[in-house]
């Protein structure tokens, strides 16, 4: 029988070991981590995902701070703000909302975020930790994919991943941890050759590419565990509905294990970055190892 992952239970299990290491440093340091988050724009997803962030960093005993900038404010000023950020001992974690505004540069905004405080991993110092295998701050999504896998078998080691999708936020960070995990990796995208093929080798599928139900259930192996980061919203019978980039009812048939969607990889990113900050706090304050 298919095990359904319950994302929004690993993400709440998650969510407790950041508040109770946050509850730790705060008894033994009297420090309290703090995450301010800058928005930029009216752009609703993105007001809502504050929000969420706002609530889950507040709930988990940590300070949220907000800065809410107009949709005309300049560059120069976005930056400046980032800068400022940096230089407060008081703030622990930094996360610029995305997307910014089309007068906005993402990459220099990111890349002007220190990296002992980029809670979002997106900085290219610390894609070149990931890399190199150094110690650095991690992605949320690709971080809380690879633990929801882990959650189906503890030991990744020799297991052939396929990971189809190729994006700086999460298809080439997600390579990258798996092969930190001893995995055997290929990266294929939407225009890999019999794709299908290559995704038929997987013991564990990732599907991160953004096509609504890409992945075909004859292209699953028997048993594999899937990992679905799709979010499409498509129009189904006259409304509309959230959909994976798996098709989720046909390849739930033959998986070992499978993420929904809604409610599998979504909820580990909120949870991931309450875990970020809590590293970045403990790391960058000379706390010692915490667990999270």
């Amino acid at each position: 029988m298919t095990t359904i992952i319950d994302g929004k239970a690993i993400a709440a299990s998650v969510r407790e070991k950041a508040a109770s290491a946050v509850a730790d440093i705060k008894s033994r340091h009297g420090v309290q981590p703090a995450l301010a988050v800058v928005l930029v724009g009216e752009d609703p997803a993105s007001q809502v995902y504050v929000r969420n962030k706002h609530v889950a960093t507040e709930k988990s005993g940590m300070r949220s701070i907000e800065h809410k900038l107009p949709e005309n404010t300049s560059e120069d000023d976005v930056v400046a703000l980032v800068r400022k950020l940096n230089d407060d001992d008081e703030v622990d974690g930094i996360l610029v909302q995305l997307p910014l505004p089309k007068h906005i540069s993402s990459d220099r905004v990111i890349n002007e975020i220190h990296p002992d405080k980029d809670v979002d991993g997106l900085t290219e110092v610390n894609a070149g930790r990931l890399i190199l295998g150094k110690e650095g701050l991690v992605p949320c999504t690709p971080q809380g994919s690879v633990i929801l896998a882990k959650t189906v078998t503890e030991n990744l080691s020799g297991l052939n991943a396929v990971v189809v999708g190729r994006s700086i936020l999460v298809g080439k960070p997600l390579a990258m941890l798996l092969l930190a995990e001893n995995c055997t990796v290929t990266m294929a995208h939407s225009r890999t050759k019999d794709l299908a093929a290559v995704c038929r080798e997987a013991d564990i599928l990732c599907a991160a590419v953004g096509i609504p139900r890409l992945i075909k259930g004859d292209w699953v192996k028997k048993g594999a565990i899937v990992i679905d980061v799709g979010i499409n919203r498509i129009e189904e019978s006259g409304k509309m509905r959230l959909v994976g980039d798996v098709d989720y009812d046909a390849a739930a048939e033959v998986a070992g294990a499978i993420t929904p969607v809604p409610g599998g990889v979504g909820p580990m990113t909120i949870a991931c970055l309450l875990r970020n900050t809590v590293l970045a706090a403990a790391r960058r304050r000379g706390l010692g190892k915490v667990e999270v």
